[in-house]
């Protein structure tokens, strides 16, 4: 591997990888408080791959994650593609595709995922999340309430009497579990691609560099393996770039 490229990834000597725990289909702590999932794997078989000590930098949303990542304090992230977040930070191609869901209450007259954007309906996101910049575009009626993390959605749509909550599928089928009374509309409203990224004031080889990493270990089947690994259900592997 050109030593410049291992430079551009570990200008203070180790790989800074930032990790979003607000996202639970790739990352979580393990039963000894660490973090661990599919983001993390990737993580360290990068930093073997460069021959670098690994740094994890672990945020609680996305919308600080990927501040880590724009503001040069991580060298790499693990993001949902969104073309706002685009403006500082160069994306791979994605490595899992990840599905989004509206949740309503069991006796909601919403039923389906076109019925969601009317006057007088308010849609709970994380604040800084792929749904909130996703919905923010798309919601052209619908009043969008932010939280301060995706894991508080759901009690604050409880505890606030709001219409709709908004995030991953599989995050919601298991919040559906332990608070009752609630159902997922059908299908998706969108399907989120997420991709690692560095700084886009990295250089360009470096941003390739890293781009073909991930092609190879949706390849090679690391990508499945770890989703398999990790227990993750709602999530694919995302076709080749």
């Amino acid at each position: 591997m050109d030593a410049a490229i291992k430079q551009a990834f570990t200008p203070t000597g180790a790989l800074r990888a930032s990790i979003n725990l607000g996202n639970a289909v790739l990352a979580g702590r393990d039963a000894q408080g660490q973090p661990s999932g599919v983001s993390v794997d990737l993580a360290r078989a990068f930093a073997e791959l460069i021959g670098a000590p690994l740094e994890l930098v672990v945020f609680d949303t996305a919308g600080k994650s990927v501040e880590a990542v724009t503001n040069e304090q991580a060298d790499i992230g693990f993001f949902a593609v969104d073309p706002l977040r685009g403006a500082g930070i160069a994306f791979t191609a994605p490595y899992v595709l990840i599905e989004g869901a509206y949740m309503v209450r069991q006796d909601s007259p919403l039923q389906g995922n076109d019925e969601v954007d009317r006057p007088g309906i308010r849609v709970t996101v994380g604040k800084g999340s792929a749904y909130d910049l996703y919905l923010t575009r798309e919601l052209k009626q619908a009043e969008i309430v932010r939280t301060a993390s995706s894991q508080a959605v759901v009690d604050t749509w409880r505890e606030q009497g709001l219409e709709v909550a908004a995030g991953v599928k599989q995050q919601l089928e298991a919040d559906a579990k332990r608070v009752g009374g609630v159902r997922l509309l059908p299908g998706r409203f969108m399907v989120i691609q997420q991709a690692m990224g560095c700084p886009r004031s990295r250089p360009a080889a470096a941003a390739q560099f890293l781009a073909q990493f991930v092609e190879a270990r949706k390849a090679d089947g690391f990508v499945a393996q770890a989703l398999q690994r990790h227990g993750i259900q709602g999530a694919s592997v995302a076709p080749a770039a």
